[in-house]
Order: structure tokens, then sequence, then C-alpha cells
């Protein structure tokens, strides 16, 4: 049931994609803000009160609607996990952006390049030259194919139904949310979203390290894991980034120039510069990666049968 939801997400997505932004993370982020109205006293248990509040009412209604549809017939609980995946992964979230940026590069348009990519990472870009914008490309698809696809599906087999999936969808918005509050940053109130994010980020964050590995060049990304991702700004999505980077054999990282100031990055990988054939290169191994946590899902789903 599992891999046949996650198919018919993918091909649902392609017809329709999903007004991500529209749907979903306006109207959790507009229920963490009357949250956190409404609970927020400056302290430490009213954050966690508030991400309760938020994040474990939908999660448990998921649950228990999976129980009730999967008890009166297994099709209706099937329906619910594809809505659920369609809600909550978003595949096509950064797909069109990278595709658009990859492009403008091959056409030539450098300008065209850097305007999308500001559009999609929400930072300046005209410094930046055509490596450089492959190169934070690959990166945000890297991080986006996690949030928005790898991690998702491991809490999504992991919990009862589509529960898990909901689970992480909303923790991540949440505290994606209370962090970029000004008037919360890294207050008390905040804290407890962020440790239960990075806690509910812990085992995803090294299974699509982990798939990376395996789809590309092995040696190579298990080497950039160990010894790279620790340098990285934020280790754990440095995780990702670095067996993602030694997987495509790839240079990603190393300081840009953006409003003509000097932001200084580690590098991550060992191979050659990023280029717009490294872009395509990158989704080859996202979409093997898929591949690979299809057949992982049909092993189990296999597996269920014959015990």
């Amino acid at each position: 049931m599992s891999l046949l939801s996650l198919i018919a997400v993918f091909l649902l997505e392609q017809l329709k994609p999903l007004p991500y932004r529209r749907l979903v993370a306006n109207p959790v982020g507009a229920l963490a803000d009357f949250a956190e109205a409404r609970l927020n006293a400056g302290e430490y248990r009213h954050g966690v009160l508030a991400w309760a509040a938020v994040v474990l009412p939908p999660v448990l209604l998921t649950a228990g609607l999976y129980v009730a549809l999967y008890r009166l017939n297994p099709l209706l609980a099937l329906v619910l996990n594809v809505v659920v995946l369609y809600l909550t992964m978003g595949f096509r979230q950064f797909s069109h952006h990278y595709t658009e940026i990859q492009l403008a590069l091959r056409l030539g348009d450098l300008e065209r390049a850097r305007q999308l990519l500001a559009e999609w990472q929400g930072r300046p870009t005209a410094d930046l030259g055509s490596g450089d914008v492959a190169r934070l490309a690959i990166e945000n698809a890297l991080i986006a194919s996690h949030r928005h696809v790898f991690a998702v599906l491991v809490w999504f087999i992991l919990l009862p139904g589509p529960c898990g999936a909901v689970l992480y969808r909303l923790s991540a918005l949440v505290a994606e949310r209370w962090r970029g509050n000004p008037n919360l940053g890294r207050s008390d109130f905040a804290k407890f979203s962020l440790r239960a994010f990075r806690l509910i980020e812990w085992l995803p964050l090294r299974a699509t390290a982990a798939a990376f590995a395996i789809v590309g060049d092995f040696e190579d990304a298990v080497y950039c894991w160990r010894t790279q991702a620790g340098l990285w700004p934020d280790r754990d999505i440095g995780i990702v980034l670095a067996s993602g980077a030694g997987g495509l054999g790839v240079q990603l990282g190393m300081p840009v120039v953006q409003s003509g100031e000097v932001t200084d990055r580690s590098e991550l990988g060992i191979g050659e510069p990023a280029d717009v054939d490294f872009m395509q290169s990158a989704v080859g191994l996202v979409w093997r990666a898929i591949l690979l946590w299809m057949l992982l899902l049909f092993l189990l789903g296999l597996a269920s049968l014959v015990g």
C-alpha cells in the first residue's frame, strides 16, 4: 500500500502540482502564529504546550482516521495515504525552480539564472558567476529533496498510516516559523520546537545521506560525510550536502560573493567544480535515490505479504 501511495502521489504531482505555500505552509504558519500569540509567556514550557497544541492533534487525528478507514475498506486508507502525502511531500516545490535555472544556464542567460536563484533562495545573487549559480542550485536541490521527499518518506514508513508524514511536515513548518520570527529568535519559547525538529530530523538526515551514497560514488560519499559534514555551519544538513557532493563527485560549499560581501563556507565534496552538467547529474542522483526507496517499499510490502 505504501508503494502504491507513493507512485500515485508522484503521478498526481506531475498532473497537478500542489500550490504548497497557499494550501499548506501559509495555513500552518497562521496556526503557529495563533498558538504563539495565545500561549507565549516567554517560558520554555509555554513553547512545549504551543508545539503540542499545533502538531499533535493533526497527527493523532490522522492516525485515528487511518485506522477507521482501514477497518472499513483498505482502499479508503490508501486514498487517505495519497491525499496526505500529496499535501506533505511537494516534489514539484523545488523541481521547477531547478529546471528553469538549469535551462537558463544552458542558454547562456546568466542574468535570468541569477534572478531565478534569488527567487528560490530569497537572497541576492547579483555577484554570482555561472559556476556559483550551479553550485548553489545543486545545494538547494539536495536540501529540498531531503525535506520534501526523503524525510517525509522515512516517517511515513516508521509510523502507522500517513501520520508520520504529518508529524514531520508540521514540526518542520512550526520550527521554521518560530525560528524566523524576529520577536522570538532563539527565545525560550522557540527552543522546544527547534529541539523537537532536530530530534525528528536525526534519522531522516542519515537515511537520505546513506541513499545518496548507495546510488552515487559510495566511497567518496562516505569519506565526505565523515570528514566534511561537521565543518558546515548547520552540521545536520551538512550530512546531506557532504554525502551528496561526494556521491556526485562535485565541489559544493566554498565561499561565494553576495551583495558585495564574501560568505565564508567550508568546502564539501571532492572532484570537479560545479557547472550546468553537474546539475543534470544531481537530478539523476535524486531520482536514483527515489527508486531505491521505492524498491525498499516493495521489499517491505513483499515481506509483509509473505509474513
